[in-house]
Order: C-alpha cells, then structure tokens, then sequence
C-alpha cells in the first residue's frame, strides 16, 4: 500500500534541484511502515487505541 504521495514528494525533491529514482519512492513507504509499526507498537505498550506524536 502507497503511503505517500508521489507528486508532494517529488515537488520537494524538485525544489532542491534533484531528482528520484523510481524505486526511492518505494523506500520512503518502508521508512513510514516502520515508523508506523513502532508508534503502534508504543502506542499499545502504554494502553492508548490513539498514536500520538511522542510515539514517532
């Protein structure tokens, strides 16, 4: 499942006058499933249903 949005991503690489592979999209949505695998994880160690920021 696409967890980003490939334009918004892009325009931010764009505006520092770089470019992306295809595959570095594919990437960053690993990055943000294991940054959401361990807020859930948190989260549910201190007995929330709620992730919050300091679970980042």
């Amino acid at each position: 499942m696409a967890m980003v949005v490939k334009s918004a991503v892009a325009e931010v690489v764009r505006k520092k006058n770089l470019r992306m592979s295809a595959e570095t999209y594919d990437a960053i949505d690993a990055k943000i499933g294991e940054l959401l695998a361990a807020a859930i994880k948190r989260a549910d160690a201190n007995g929330r249903k709620t992730i919050m920021a300091q679970d980042l």
